[in-house]
């Protein structure tokens, strides 16, 4: 909003989250959603409505949320190559990490995109979503880093619930592939975007940190 009315620049953001299971628009019409609900809330994930498309997917503390606002004049025109650009990025941050990393979809992957990152053609270790408003895009998803079994365990009960076909053979992690650490991935993921620009460390202002306390809301599940 604030990128869109020309406030801020441009803007990323890479941090660690705290357990939450992200639900996508599709989710919250289908008829299992409230159980899906039930079982993200079972298993100790915070139920939330995602800012960018796609189906439900998994944040906890071993993998990366990352956020790109980007100011853009005519923002629908580059939605291609906005996922093109963040796709090649994150993959070249993986690969200097040792990872086989691909951009493509895998068969039966949760969350499924032709933008996510994968492991050998296999297992994915990355999902990317897009939103696109007047005059700015944000760019946005999660890197599974490390437990893996963990994004399985809890969509198992909630792809059952909103009747999504999937394979929980399909999720992986950095650390499934590599010995690495959180902190090693995010930093290989900032010098590959330092690669294509000048970045430097920030901290949001005051009348951001307050939108966003007034937009919380419009995220919250309520059932």
């Amino acid at each position: 909003m604030r990128a869109s009315n020309a406030e801020v620049d441009e803007t990323l953001r890479l941090y660690r989250p705290d357990p939450i299971l992200a639900f996508g628009r599709l989710d919250r019409i289908s008829d299992g959603f409230e159980g899906a609900v039930s079982e993200a809330k079972a298993a100790g994930f915070a139920p939330v409505l995602r800012l960018v498309g796609g189906r439900a997917a998994v944040f906890h503390e071993q993998t990366i949320a990352f956020a790109w606002t980007i100011p853009d004049s005519s923002p629908a025109s580059r939605t291609s190559a906005r996922f093109d650009e963040a796709a090649a990025i994150i993959t070249s941050g993986l690969k200097r990490l040792g990872v086989d990393a691909r951009v493509g979809e895998v068969p039966l992957e949760y969350c499924p995109g032709d933008y996510s990152i994968n492991a050998r053609g296999k297992k994915k270790l990355v999902g990317i979503g897009q939103r696109v408003i007047s005059k700015a895009a944000h760019v946005g998803g999660v890197i599974v880093v490390g437990e893996s079994d963990r994004v399985s365990d809890v969509l198992v009960p909630v792809y059952r619930s909103l009747e999504l076909e999937w394979d929980p053979a399909t999720v992986g992690s950095v650390q499934d592939e590599i010995s690495t650490s959180w902190e090693a991935v995010e930093q290989a993921v900032l010098d590959s975007f330092a690669d294509r620009f000048d970045i430097s460390e920030g901290y949001f202002d005051e009348e951001t940190l307050v939108l966003a306390e007034r937009l919380e809301p419009d995220h919250q599940v309520d059932t």
